[in-house]
């Protein structure tokens, strides 16, 4: 406490001075001053990159050659189907019995593996030259990321393999 008197006591000649106003230069804006007051980082895009590391992904999974056929017939169903509709109406017709349940892998962009995706939808064409599967609402799955799919239309098939 006897050293703040001190400091007090040193600097008073100063206290009673005018404030000091440059004649070369414009006086700073409020914005401008609380600038030089702002955090700094250092290192940018650090928390970025935290962020990124920390976030997790799936590992793909590799299907045995059993799921593989499953998978495969269960295509086939969905094509038959397709083209027994194509067959007997118009392809805006598309009855809600088609509807299916896809999981498949989304690879990840940024980093090693990606993540599983459950897509419920009404297959609109099985596209054998880009190996896809294309659903009403436009989304496209690619038939090597499907894990599983699911369904009324399968249930005889289900059962088989049960």
């Amino acid at each position: 406490m006897n050293e703040d008197k001190k400091d007090k006591q040193q600097y008073q000649d100063m206290i009673s001075l005018p404030h000091h106003v440059s004649d070369h230069h414009e006086p700073m804006s409020v914005p401008d001053r609380a600038a030089q007051f702002s955090p700094f980082a250092a290192v940018t895009g650090y928390d970025g990159a935290v962020k990124e590391t920390a976030r997790l992904t799936d590992q793909r999974i590799e299907l045995d050659e059993i799921e593989k056929t499953k998978l495969d017939e269960k295509l086939r169903i969905v094509q038959e189907q397709l083209s027994e509709q194509q067959k007997m109406c118009k392809p805006e017709q598309v009855s809600t019995h088609q509807e299916v349940e896809i999981v498949f892998f989304e690879p990840d962009e940024l980093k090693a593996g990606g993540t599983y995706i459950s897509k419920r939808g009404i297959v609109k064409k099985i596209d054998r030259y880009e190996h896809a599967v294309l659903l009403q609402d436009g989304t496209r799955i690619l038939i090597k990321e499907i894990v599983n799919i699911s369904g009324e239309i399968f249930q005889s098939l289900d059962d088989f393999f049960a």
